[in-house]
């Protein structure tokens, strides 16, 4: 009988001392958080009409430095208007990226579709859009069966201009 209170003490005892510490602990002062700065690099860079993989790929990361370069002056234009300076960067995200091509002077045809070979853009944003059987039926198109009388006129040869966009998240630490 002796043992068990005195194992039953000693188990008191013991939860008394970790209570303390744990009272301790949640007492003391805690990590002040870092304050940071978060902005979005963007770059356009060209890249050929027909570009292979390995092109399009050198673009895509010439694109992210620009990006990540653009980001880093944003931040620190940001930083010095408010009167702190700006640290190291605490998260880079790869945001994706994109290719668009025009043709014409001046751009004129905006709709010019890209034939080369894509970058891996990564696993940027992406909306996606799914439609149901209801939702198709509902949204169908309407159909005119009027024919538009066409003008054949001759069409310049045109350079066609691609450019490779890439974004990137950047957040750095300030103080």
């Amino acid at each position: 009988m002796k043992s068990v209170i005195a194992t039953i003490l000693v188990v008191a005892a013991g939860l008394v001392v970790v209570n303390m510490l744990g009272v301790a602990a949640a007492e003391a002062p805690t990590a002040t958080p870092v304050q940071t700065v978060s902005v979005e690099g963007t770059a356009n860079v060209p890249i050929a009409q027909g570009a292979d993989l390995a092109v399009a790929d050198a673009a895509y990361r010439q694109g992210l430095a620009a990006a990540e370069s653009d980001g880093q002056g944003k931040a620190e234009f940001l930083t010095s208007h408010v009167g702190t300076t700006l640290g190291a960067v605490q998260s880079i995200v790869e945001d994706g990226g994109s290719i668009s091509c025009t043709a014409g002077e001046d751009g004129e045809n905006p709709y010019v579709e890209y034939e080369g070979e894509q970058p891996d853009f990564g696993s940027g944003p992406s909306e996606r859009v799914v439609a149901t059987p209801e939702s198709a039926a509902v949204s169908a198109p309407t159909v005119s069966h009027k024919r538009k009388k066409r003008h054949h006129t001759a069409v310049k040869a045109s350079a066609i201009a691609c450019t490779l966009s890439a974004q990137v998240s950047l957040v750095y630490a300030i103080g």
